[in-house]
C-alpha cells in the first residue's frame, strides 16, 4: 500500500497529468528555449530543478538532447537530420522517434559538435550523465511508495510521455501535417494554434521561422503556454528573456519609404514574404484561376506550392510557366514576388542602394492596376518593427 493509495481514479489521473506537464515544461523551457537556443536565461533555481526533474522522469542527458536538436535545425529535412519524417517516413519518426534519438545520442561527433555551452558541473558529470537510468529507477520507487500498485501505471505514463509527444508527435507530425504561418525552407508546421499539451511546441513552424525566439506564438489567435511560464518566471526574477521574434506593425500614416521601412523589410524576410503570399498571391490565384476551368482546386494548390519555392528546378519552372500563361495578372504578381526576393539576395551592403530598390519596387507595384498588389505596396511603406501608436498588424 502506498501513502496516497486511497486516492480516487480521477485524482490519480490529475496527479499524473500534473507531473507529465511539469516534464513538458522542463523540456520546452529548460532544454529547448534555454539550453538549445539560448533564447531565455534561467536562474539557478529553476535550471537545477528542471534538470533534476528531467533526470527523474526521462533519464535524458542535457548535452545529448541539445546536440541532437541543434543538428536537427542545421541539417533539417536532409538525410543527416536525426529525425525528419521527410527522409525517414512519418511512421518511423512518429512511433520510433525515441529509438532515433537514442541512435543519434551514440554519435559522438554529433555530441561534440553541437553540445557547446551545456552543463558540465559535478552533478552533470558524476550523476546525471553518468547514471541516467538511476533517476527513472528512483522515480519508479517514489511512485510505488506514494501510490502503491497504481504507481507502476503512473510511472509507465511518465516514461512514454516525452517519447510519444516530443520525439514522436513534434519531430514527426509537426514536419508532415498542419498549418504554416511562415514559408520556411523546411517542412515544419504548426499542429495547433493552442499550445498547451506539448507546452507550446505545437507551434513548430513558428519556431523554425524564428528559432532563437523565446516565444513560439506569432499570431493573435495562438497561445504558447511555455511563453506564459517564462513570463511568470521573469516576474519572479527567475528568468530573463534574451530574444523574441519581432512583430511587424504597419503605420498607415507613413507615406515615405525611409531607412526605418528598409530595416523592417530587410530584417524580417519571412514575415514580409508570408504577408505577400497571404495578402496578394492567394487572393489573386482565387480570382484568376477561379475564372478558368473546373480543376481550380488542383491548379490553385500547384501554383501556391510553386510560388512558395524561391528556387525552382527546370521542370518546376516549366510547370509554373504553363499555369502562369493562363493569367497576365498572375504573371505580374509572380514577377513582383521574384523582385521582392531579390531585395534580400543583393550582395551590395550599400543601404542607399537597397533603399532605392525598395522605393522602386513599391512605386512600380502601385502602378500595376492590380488592387491587391497596390494595397500591399501601400502598406509596405508603413512597415515598422517597434509597436507604434495607431498601428495595425501587418
Amino acid at each position: 500500500m502506498g501513502l496516497l493509495a486511497d486516492l480516487t481514479g480521477w485524482q490519480l489521473v490529475l496527479i499524473t497529468l500534473v507531473m507529465t506537464h511539469i516534464t513538458i515544461v522542463a523540456v520546452t523551457v529548460y532544454l529547448h528555449r534555454h539550453q538549445a537556443h539560448r533564447a531565455v536565461e534561467l536562474n539557478a533555481i529553476p535550471a537545477h530543478f528542471f534538470r533534476f526533474w528531467l533526470w527523474l522522469t526521462t533519464g535524458m542527458v542535457t548535452r545529448e538532447w541539445v546536440a541532437i536538436h541543434r543538428k536537427h535545425h542545421h541539417k533539417c529535412e536532409t538525410p543527416d537530420d536525426p529525425h525528419s519524417p521527410q527522409t525517414r517516413g512519418l511512421n518511423k519518426v512518429l512511433w520510433g522517434g525515441a529509438l532515433l534519438y537514442r541512435q543519434e545520442a551514440k554519435n559522438l561527433q554529433t555530441i561534440q559538435q553541437y553540445s557547446q555551452g551545456t552543463p558540465n558541473d559535478w552533478l552533470e558529470t558524476h550523476l546525471y550523465s553518468r547514471f541516467p537510468w538511476l533517476g527513472i529507477t528512483l522515480m519508479l520507487l517514489i511512485d510505488l511508495a506514494l501510490f502503491g500498485g497504481a504507481g507502476l501505471i503512473i510511472w509507465g505514463v511518465q516514461m512514454i510521455w516525452i517519447p510519444f509527444w516530443a520525439a514522436g508527435v513534434i519531430n514527426g507530425l509537426a514536419h508532415f501535417w498542419g498549418y504554416r504561418n511562415w514559408n520556411t525552407a523546411d517542412a515544419s508546421s504548426n499542429i495547433s494554434p493552442i499550445g498547451i499539451i506539448i507546452g507550446g511546441e505545437e507551434l513548430h513552424n513558428n519556431h523554425h521561422a524564428f528559432a532563437a525566439s523565446a516565444r513560439f506564438s506569432t499570431q493573435w489567435y495562438e497561445f504558447d503556454i511555455g511563453w506564459f511560464y517564462i513570463r511568470l518566471l521573469e516576474v519572479l526574477k527567475l528568468a530573463q528573456v534574451k530574444r523574441v521574434a519581432p512583430r511587424i506593425k504597419v503605420d498607415l500614416k507613413t507615406k515615405v519609404v525611409d531607412l526605418e521601412t528598409l530595416s523592417a523589410v530587410i530584417g524580417n524576410r519571412l514575415q514580409v514574404l508570408s504577408n505577400f503570399a497571404r495578402q496578394v498571391v492567394h487572393p489573386v490565384i482565387k480570382q484568376e484561376l477561379g475564372q478558368s476551368s473546373g480543376d481550380y482546386k488542383e491548379k490553385s494548390r500547384l501554383v501556391r506550392q510553386l510560388l512558395g519555392q524561391p528556387h525552382l528546378d527546370e521542370s518546376a519552372r516549366e510547370r509554373l510557366q504553363v499555369l502562369l500563361s493562363e493569367s497576365q495578372v498572375l504573371t505580374t504578381v509572380y514577377q513582383f514576388q521574384q523582385n521582392l526576393h531579390h531585395l534580400w539576395e543583393r550582395t551590395a551592403n550599400n543601404q542607399e542602394a537597397r533603399l532605392a530598390a525598395l522605393q522602386e519596387w513599391i512605386a512600380n507595384a502601385e502602378q500595376t492596376g492590380i488592387q491587391r498588389l497596390e494595397e500591399f505596396a501601400q502598406r509596405l511603406k508603413g512597415y515598422r518593427v517597434s509597436v507604434l501608436a495607431n498601428t495595425q498588424p501587418a
